[in-house]
């Protein structure tokens, strides 16, 4: 199929991983963890809150769970943050967001269950600013301070506050998801204090093609920069604006811009099948959250994924869920896309590298790469094919369900060109392995790259992998 070059390196193990995450790392086990609330840096600590069962490893008895770290790598697991100890919260403390006001003062915001399990908003400020960790957290004693109502809004699809930042009336805002008269809404409120709410007339943006969002996230961006930009700061000219909504299990993308006088947000692109809207990540990634890094410039997001395990298999095991790698993420030069890329920190676990190059492998081949490894690898590849005159004709209609065309085209399915990749956690006879592979498509105008991991021959392993691959095409 042509030849190849490949670099795979271990990354060195300072500390055991556990379930807090793959980010963060810890040194215990604690039973559930969910989606990732509320993270941010504050006077040189990174904060990662995040949804926490310390009951048991099912869904339940949800408080936030508190890490902290000084480099994104090595987390430190602290007491729980915010407990389910008062009337609007007492059946749930779900996901939310920090922010930092004038004077360095720092606020957060959280959806809580009340006693009618009702979605509320409710504040907590630290309670010793003192302590670099913020172990300690109070609670307003206005709280709920936003609730559910007013004419169209479902009282239990109502939740996830935004990041707040300033309008051009010097007000604060966040966003809010909920059910609208049956639509997605990122409802908006305005502030002059951030402790008194008042809900704006008409919500931020809105949508009929779904009926709820979670976990909005409402930021700015640069096209072409990599640097990120505080949403509570001036925003320069020519930014855009992203609007990030959770739903159909996976996390779904907007670019447009904020317009200061409807004070709405208008996208570049609307799509009404929201199946082509754009996505954060195609693998199993969701509820994520955003934040400004102020120590280094830059806009870092964190996700959470789930296992296949089975229920029983997380009570059996003691714990369940893992947070993606933080990454940093911006606008690509044309404005249209946004990238990311694991956290520069990561380069500080980077060890034992295995270089291959000029390597060719035939129709069926396989080349074992060995000396590392295999569940905790970052391969760096290229691939070079030698001719693309073969690629088989692009369906569009692939586009409305990309994992259903990927489990048909499987990596035991022939095509024009493909499937070519790589074969990770394999046992000795090849009974059980993870395929990562690749096709190549040619639609109308140019060809199209399919990239898919298969994973119905993986029984008893568990992917903990992450991967940096790039394909270069020619023709010879």
């Amino acid at each position: 199929m042509g030849s190849e070059s490949s670099s795979t390196r271990s990354p060195r193990r300072s500390r055991p991983s556990s379930a807090r995450g793959t980010g963060p790392p810890t040194t215990s086990s604690p039973p559930r963890t969910g989606s990732t609330s509320g993270p941010m840096y504050y006077n040189g600590i990174y904060h990662e809150f995040y949804q926490y069962n310390p009951n048991g490893s099912v869904w339940g008895n949800i408080v936030w769970g508190h890490s902290v770290s000084t480099d994104l790598i090595n987390w430190i697991p602290l007491e729980t943050a915010i407990a389910r100890d008062t009337p609007s919260d007492i059946n749930g403390c779900w996901t939310g967001s920090a922010t930092i006001l004038p004077g360095n003062r720092l606020v957060i915001i959280y959806t809580g269950a009340d006693p009618e399990k009702r979605q509320v908003q409710n504040i907590v400020v630290p309670k010793n600013m003192s302590d670099p960790y913020l172990r300690e957290w109070t609670k307003a004693g206005n709280n709920p301070v936003i609730q559910p109502v007013g004419p169209g809004l479902n009282s239990g699809q109502f939740r996830d506050p935004t990041t707040g930042w300033v309008g051009p009336d010097g007000l604060w805002r966040i966003a809010v998801g909920a059910e609208l008269n049956g639509d997605s809404a990122a409802l908006l409120y305005k502030s002059k204090d951030f402790l008194n709410w008042t809900r704006v007339d008409h919500p931020l943006y809105s949508s009929n093609s779904s009926s709820m969002w979670e976990c909005p996230d409402f930021f700015a961006v640069l096209p072409g920069n990599s640097g990120g930009l505080d949403l509570s700061a001036a925003i320069p000219n020519g930014a855009k604006h992203v609007l990030k909504m959770s739903l159909d299990s996976c996390d779904k993308y907007m670019i447009g811009v904020y317009d200061l006088k409807s004070d709405t947000f208008i996208p570049d692109t609307v799509l009404d099948d929201r199946r082509l809207w754009l996505r954060i990540d195609y693998g199993n990634f969701y509820a994520s959250k955003s934040f400004f890094d102020s120590k280094k410039s830059r806009r870092i997001i964190w996700g959470w994924t789930n296992e296949t395990d089975s229920s029983s298999d997380d009570v059996a095991k003691g714990w369940a869920g893992i947070h993606a790698i933080p990454r940093t993420i911006w606008l690509d030069s044309h404005g249209k896309q946004l990238l990311q890329w694991p956290v520069e920190e990561v380069e500080s676990l980077r060890g034992n590298e295995i270089n291959h190059q000029g390597l060719e492998l035939k129709k069926g081949g396989l080349f074992e790469i060995k000396g590392t490894d295999s569940f905790q690898a970052d391969v760096e590849i290229d691939f070079e094919l030698t001719s693309i005159d073969k690629a088989d004709p692009f369906d569009p209609s692939w586009l409305l369900d990309v994992e259903k065309h990927c489990r048909e085209a499987g990596a035991s399915v022939n095509g024009g060109i493909g499937p070519f990749g790589l074969v990770v956690l394999a046992s000795d006879n090849m009974e059980e392995h993870t395929a990562v592979h690749f096709r190549v498509y040619k639609s109308e105008q140019k060809y199209m790259i399919l990239m898919c991991s298969d994973l119905r021959r993986l029984m008893l392993m568990v992917l903990a992998l992450m991967f940096y691959l790039s394909l270069q095409m020619s023709e010879n």
